[in-house]
């Protein structure tokens, strides 16, 4: 086995580079999914010119940052939202009535993501929740009580 010594100054420069990448450290990719703040002008700009489509929440989650919305026109494939799409005071909940522009996402532009999402409708009987106020304790996170 060779000693530290025996190893060329060039490769040690190389190992020292490798374990310090960031996935040697544990450091997660950026995810694929584009954010407002991600995505490049030319997405925002075909999807502000795109039709606009009517909806309904199937599900979202404050403390992930996403949900998945139902698109009113029968399409059986459901559409994801990320938390920065979401225009307006109210956090949406299952069963609210939404308006929201698609984009592909990247990188294999296969599915769609909802995009300048507004609530239309709050749905009667669910208690609503602003932005601004605080986030409730996940239950699964502390267990049933």
């Amino acid at each position: 086995m060779s000693s530290p010594q025996d190893i060329p100054e060039t490769q040690a420069r190389n190992n020292a580079q490798i374990s310090n990448s960031p996935s040697a450290h544990g450091f997660l990719l950026p995810s694929p999914v584009p954010t407002r703040r991600t995505r490049t002008k030319s997405m925002s700009e075909r999807a502000a010119e795109g039709p606009t489509y009517k909806g309904t929440v199937k599900m979202f989650c404050r403390q992930r940052g996403h949900g998945f919305l139902h698109p009113d026109d029968g399409e059986k494939a459901d559409i994801f939202v990320h938390i920065s799409d979401i225009e307006g005071e109210w956090v949406p909940k299952e069963g609210d009535q939404v308006t929201y522009k698609t984009v592909h996402i990247p990188p294999k532009m296969e599915k769609l993501q909802a995009v300048h999402v507004q609530i239309t409708h709050l749905k009667p009987g669910v208690k609503h929740e602003r932005w601004d106020s605080p986030t409730p304790a996940s239950p699964e996170k502390y267990g049933s009580q």
